[in-house]
């Protein structure tokens, strides 16, 4: 919770007025991210985040109280954050396409053997690979604006076509880890692909080019196994905290480890960590 002047969240917010700078906070007040209070008297102005996280057990913060990595300063903040705007239709800014696609890069997810390669942009257990039509929808873009945003940021999000009408991989350059900033080649993805058909069995596809191979890659990715290092299916993998929250997180609040405790009577913002029940359940974003 913060406490202070309107001119300064003016300054924050870069609105031209007080009128603006209030409008700002409504809105944010009706999407459930804020609440705020405004003495008329002192003008003093009183706002809280909601979605701010707490608590965490994921493994960036087990030696601190904060969920940072060092050189990077992430803060710990809901995976569904921006599905809020989504259900309400709202056309997303450029800065809500970043976060919305960083909320939801899965890295080294057993689901997806994309990821094993490099941090990948994932919508849900079938949502692997992507389409600038299904983003636009999402963001209601037009298809021409999602891809000059792509463009203009090649450097935080890699777009790799995948050939045919199968769609698009999306890899999140800036992810923390040891190789950041370097993507897989056209032939380590193609060799991933011809693995999956393989161990698939070749089987008769149905819907859309981009729902076969998402379907393909949801439900043959933990059989694949490790020849060359790059892509490890093992039961025992580091479980990164942005690993997608299997189905019955939404009864926890804080992770896994637990499944009794009721989130309407938390009294703080918790967040769950590597899910312990990966394996047991199927998992979705």
């Amino acid at each position: 919770m913060w406490a202070g002047g309107i001119v300064g969240l003016k300054s924050i917010l870069n609105a031209k007025s007080r009128a603006e700078t209030l409008g700002i906070m409504d809105k944010l007040v009706a999407l459930g991210y804020i609440c705020y209070e405004l003495d008329e008297k002192t003008k003093k102005l009183t706002y809280c985040i909601k979605d701010w996280v707490i608590e965490c057990s994921g493994r960036e913060c087990e030696n601190g109280v904060v969920y940072t990595t060092d050189g990077y300063g992430f803060l710990c903040l809901p995976r569904d954050i921006t599905e809020r705007l989504v259900k309400q239709q709202y056309i997303f800014d450029e800065a809500d396409a970043w976060l919305d696609l960083w909320c939801h890069t899965a890295y080294e997810d057993p689901d997806n053997a994309f990821s094993f390669l490099a941090p990948t942009v994932q919508y849900g257990k079938l949502g692997a690979v992507l389409t600038l039509e299904t983003l636009g929808k999402r963001w209601r873009w037009e298809k021409t604006k999602v891809w000059r945003f792509f463009k203009k940021y090649w450097d935080a999000f890699s777009l790799h076509r995948l050939p045919g009408a199968y769609g698009c991989l999306i890899f999140n350059r800036l992810f923390p880890r040891g190789n950041t900033g370097e993507i897989p080649t056209s032939e380590e993805i193609a060799d991933v692909i011809e693995r999956l058909r393989r161990i698939s069995g070749w089987t008769e596809r149905y819907g859309t080019d981009n729902e076969h191979i998402n379907r393909m890659v949801a439900y043959q990715s933990r059989k694949l196994t490790d020849e060359d290092s790059r892509v490890a299916l093992s039961t025992d993998i580091i479980k990164y905290a942005y690993l997608s929250p299997c189905w019955d997180c939404k009864n926890c609040n804080k992770d896994c480890l637990s499944t009794n405790i009721n989130p309407a009577v938390a009294k703080t913002n918790e967040i769950r960590g590597p899910c312990d029940m990966l394996g047991k359940f199927k998992l979705e974003v």
